[in-house]
């Protein structure tokens, strides 16, 4: 409605415009040389008006067939846009999809139509990896990797492909190319500290390790490749503040300690790693000073003052006090270990040495022993130092497990419960007795 009043509004406005200059009159007269022309003055306006339409008109009739080839390489090039866009979009589908041949095809596509661009360049390689052609791949990663604007990619590409492969030295020049180029980049600080741990190079995965990280055992492993003494001592105290549950670093921490002349803060750090977690490992450093049975038993009450409760107390000071002959007193603490709940096969072992030391070779003894080794054969395992990816037991923690050559997954656990139950009941019975002497 509003549209339509200003049109009367302006049709209104011509009409008295027009009816005036009509009222005006006067004449406009031109004359050339011998020729002449001369007209009322609204026929002149008028004239002249329609004049400037004509030009108007052949001007812009001119400008757009000047602008006509712009405007369509302008359009192709939309169009060209357009479906480039959208087959990136169906490669995009298609790789998450899973299905990799679509995934090529759409890319050839959006190569074709958008040229080599980052984007285009990075799904084809992402296309070419996820259909099994690693060098297909490979190479358009160093196209990207060759371009100032996305140089950083390819060399991330490349990387992953070193590592999935295996290629440490390749993947270690690589990495050390993108953190040239993104210096601090997060992914790189983690791939980084991956690599270290591939190739042993403990320091510089402890320095790469997140916070939330175990240091503890990185610091251990690079104390032993530190060839600077005081260096390794300070890796050493280092693991041990890291985490005085860590059995290893406070055994190495009190070793050196003993070696530079301080006996007594070494047994200190033992002792304090035991009240923060018992661990039977850290009792043959602490005992190595002392050959004589009785003060053995003394020096065990010693160390474990400050949890005598705990499982792993109970059990040394048993031992300890059954080589010493206080037969007594390694009953009441094996008993008091089988009536808290804790007791692995070690405690029903050490129960059968009892019997035979205190009853002799009887029919009574013997009775007693074939009790607690059938006890023994159905008992929780005692744990060991075991690779969690190949299961392989060690005697002593390794940053990288022998058989497997896998870093950093040795752990102090018990056996198992397939493996243990796989076992014949036989062999159980058998092979306890052999641990605990030999343990």
């Amino acid at each position: 409605m509003a549209r339509a009043i200003w049109v009367l509004l302006l049709l209104g406005i011509g009409t008295a415009a027009a009816m005036w200059l009509a009222e005006l009159g006067g004449t406009v007269e031109i004359k050339v040389g011998d020729a002449w022309i001369g007209t009322s003055f609204p026929i002149a306006l008028l004239v002249l008006c329609l004049a400037f339409l004509v030009l108007h008109g052949i001007l812009s009739l001119i400008g757009a067939i000047r602008r006509w080839p712009g405007r369509a390489r302008n359009k192709r090039a939309w169009r060209r846009r357009h479906d480039g866009d959208a087959a990136l979009t169906r490669a995009l589908v298609a790789l998450s999809a899973g299905t990799a041949e679509a995934a090529r095809l759409e890319v050839r596509k959006a190569r074709k139509l958008l040229g080599d661009t980052p984007q285009t360049l990075l799904l084809a390689a992402e296309a070419e990896r996820l259909s099994g052609h690693d060098e297909a791949a490979a190479a358009v990663f160093r196209q990207l990797a060759e371009r100032d604007d996305a140089r950083f990619i390819g060399l991330r590409g490349l990387l992953r492909q070193a590592m999935a492969r295996g290629d440490w030295n390749a993947a270690l020049a690589l990495a050390k190319e993108a953190e040239a180029v993104q210096p601090g980049a997060s992914w790189l600080r983690e791939e980084r500290a991956q690599l270290a741990l591939q190739t042993r190079n403990w320091r510089e995965a402890l320095s790469l390790a997140p916070k939330e990280a175990p240091r503890a055992p990185l610091a251990l492993a690079a104390a032993g490749q530190e060839p600077d003494g005081a260096k390794a001592a300070e890796l050493e105290r280092q693991a041990f503040q890291a985490d005085a549950t860590f059995a290893p670093a406070a055994i190495a921490h009190s070793r050196r300690l003993r070696g530079e002349g301080s006996p007594r803060r070494a047994k200190g750090v033992l002792e304090e790693a035991w009240a923060a977690t018992p661990h039977p490992d850290l009792a043959e450093p602490y005992l190595a000073d002392e050959p004589d049975p009785l003060a053995r038993v003394k020096a065990v009450e010693m160390l474990i003052r400050r949890n005598p409760t705990a499982a792993e107390s109970r059990l040394l000071l048993a031992r300890v006090s059954l080589a010493a002959g206080l037969t007594g007193r390694a009953r009441g603490a094996l008993e008091a270990v089988v009536k808290s709940g804790e007791a692995d096969r070690r405690a029903y072992l050490l129960l059968a040495e009892l019997e035979e030391a205190e009853h002799g070779e009887t029919a009574e003894s013997r009775a007693a022993q074939a009790r607690w080794l059938r006890e023994a054969a159905g008992a929780r395992p005692e744990p060991r130092w075991r690779c969690g990816h190949c299961g392989t037991e060690h005697r002593r923690w390794a940053p990288v497990c022998e058989a497997c050559d896998t870093a950093g997954r040795i752990a102090w656990t018990a056996e198992p419960a397939a493996e243990r139950d796989a076992a014949p009941v036989g062999a159980r019975a058998i092979s306890g007795p052999l641990q605990a002497v030999t343990g």
